[in-house]
């Protein structure tokens, strides 16, 4: 059903639930899968120095992909990572998945409402309000 299945991580485990589950999901349909993590680029107004500051965040993306990596290993799967910097991780993942002609983002979600939502903003949200394929949001 699903050729190409792209799912984001940022490491956490909230959002490696949507990495086990797009890749069992993607077992079951033999799809490729591509990882995703998106760093933030370099703040202007930083107390770390820019080079710190890039080997923090390629650190944490080494980190997060061999948490995705680990867990397709467990279940048989081959997958593609890749780390991007974007100041919107949702603009990211949006190019990557056309990019790489992916028809299906699965992705973890807190599933906040309201207040708590407008404040701390939704990548989730912001995928799935601009993605022209569909968007498995797991919680």
């Amino acid at each position: 059903m699903y050729k190409h299945i792209l799912i984001p991580t940022d490491g956490s485990d909230l959002s490696l639930k949507g990495v086990e589950h797009g890749v069992r999901l993607a077992k079951e349909n033999a799809s490729q899968v591509s990882v995703i993590k998106v760093s933030q680029p370099y703040p202007l107004q930083s107390a770390a120095t820019l080079d710190s500051w890039s080997t923090a965040q390629k650190a944490h993306a080494q980190d997060a992909l061999a948490k995705a990596k680990a867990i397709a290993e467990k279940h048989g799967v081959d997958i593609t990572t890749r780390q991007d910097t974007n100041d919107s991780a949702a603009d990211a993942i949006l190019e990557s998945a056309q990019s790489l002609e992916c028809d299906l983002i699965v992705m973890a979600s807190h599933g906040r409402r309201g207040i708590s939502r407008l404040l701390l903003g939704s990548q989730t949200s912001e995928v799935v309000s601009h993605s022209p394929i569909p968007v498995l949001v797991v919680r």
